[in-house]
């Protein structure tokens, strides 16, 4: 009997501290299991609260989507038996080809494009359209510099903001800003055999030159559709989705073949021959230039060097003139057009350099430039500057001023 019970004592108390051990573990795995399901609450919402922060960061800004833009974007003239026709341009692949009208190219004998820095070279038509107002042009010298994007799987909705760029009336790389403000719509031109359907209304203003220049979406920054037509009063716009001619595009740029293609034509011939459409292509150059700086785009800037300016700067050595400036501002400037087809310019401007400490300053030079061409191109064939004054101000006084 004393036995027994000397068994059985043992026994019960393993069994109740057994009991007892798995009801605490039943205890601390359900309050454990509550808070790994709140805490995976909270995992959620910070998931897709990350997720719309990066869906607003795909928001590019406007400047940057346009500055980008311009590099790919060009002016487009042609000769022809019936005179001298202005258009617009994209490049849209490395093969260089070039998306534009029809109509801007039809009946040409020679194509001549000109880039956003103020380059000139011959094109050759590789495809255009008989129905749809669409054209390929194939310029060598863009080849394996990038092109636009191209979605042609985004369909924008109505009242959608929109970009439009082109060379209206010759005023190359002009930007209009507008939205989507229909779609499906369906029209004709007179003596045209061109087709017009399902196009994208827009309220951004096309007028003369305007015709191939693409149409970008704000919010994504890639082209959408070709620019093509506008009423008389040039406050409405039309606009060929590019999800209707992409599949031709790349068959044209497939199947063309340089060995075939015709590069006739003086670029420089054509293109410079008078005094007023060269100060033009200076002005428009030396906008550039700062335009680029101010971006931050040295690359950019220092390509519009000719090769002597190149060779007594390195890249870094020009990156670190202007490294320093924030923002800069051209305060005047002077283009004297000289004998020998250059031209003289000098810039005053006024540069904010960016310190860390409380006493900022701003920098005052004056630069002279002299553009003309080499090979053909044009080019800041020389470039000195010199600091003419600083002028030092808080931080208080900027903000102030800004206000």
């Amino acid at each position: 009997m004393y036995r027994a019970k000397k068994i059985i004592l043992p026994v019960f108390f393993t069994l109740l501290l057994l009991i007892t051990g798995l009801s605490l573990y039943y205890v601390y795995y359900n309050q454990w299991q509550e808070q790994a399901i709140g805490v995976s609450s909270d995992l959620v919402g910070t998931v897709k609260k990350d997720e719309d922060e990066d869906e607003t960061d795909k928001t590019k800004d406007l400047q940057t989507i346009i500055h980008d833009a311009e590099k790919h974007v060009v002016q487009i003239e042609t000769t022809g038996p019936y005179g001298k026709n202005i258009g617009s341009g994209f490049v849209y692949n490395d093969k260089g080809d070039v998306v534009t009208n029809a109509h801007v190219v039809q009946n040409a004998s020679e194509v001549y494009v000109k880039t956003s820095d103020a380059q000139n070279y011959v094109g050759a038509i590789i495809g255009i359209g008989e129905r749809n107002d669409i054209a390929l042009i194939r310029v060598p010298q863009l080849a394996n510099n990038g092109g636009l994007e191209i979605d042609i799987r985004l369909t924008p909705n109505t009242g959608d903001d929109i970009i439009a760029i082109g060379s209206p009336h010759g005023f190359q790389n002009t930007v209009t800003i507008g939205t989507i403000s229909g779609k499906n719509r369906s029209f004709t031109v007179d003596g045209s055999n061109y087709e017009y359907n399902n196009l994208y209304q827009i309220t951004a203003d096309i007028s003369t030159g305007n015709s191939g220049g693409p149409l970008i979406h704000r919010k994504t920054g890639t082209v959408i559709a070709v620019n093509s037509a506008a009423t008389t009063e040039g406050d409405m716009g039309f606009s060929i989705p590019i999800s209707q001619v992409y599949d031709r595009l790349l068959m044209w740029s497939d199947t063309a073949s340089n060995e075939e293609l015709n590069y006739d034509g003086d670029p420089n011939g054509f293109m410079n021959v008078t005094d007023d459409q060269l100060l033009n292509d200076v002005q428009y150059l030396i906008d550039y230039f700062y335009e680029t700086l101010n971006l931050r785009d040295y690359f950019t800037a220092y390509s519009l060097l000719g090769s002597e300016e190149q060779v007594e700067y390195s890249y870094p050595e020009f990156r670190e003139l202007y490294v320093v400036s924030g923002d800069i501002k051209r305060s005047d400037i002077e283009i004297e057009i000289n004998k020998d087809k250059s031209a003289s310019v000098t810039v005053l401007s006024d540069h904010q350099i960016l310190q860390k400490e409380e006493v900022q300053e701003t920098h005052h030079y004056r630069t002279n430039f002299i553009i003309g061409y080499e090979n053909d191109q044009l080019k800041i064939l020389d470039l000195k500057r010199e600091l003419l004054s600083k002028t030092e101000h808080s931080k208080e006084d900027e903000n102030a001023s800004d206000k």
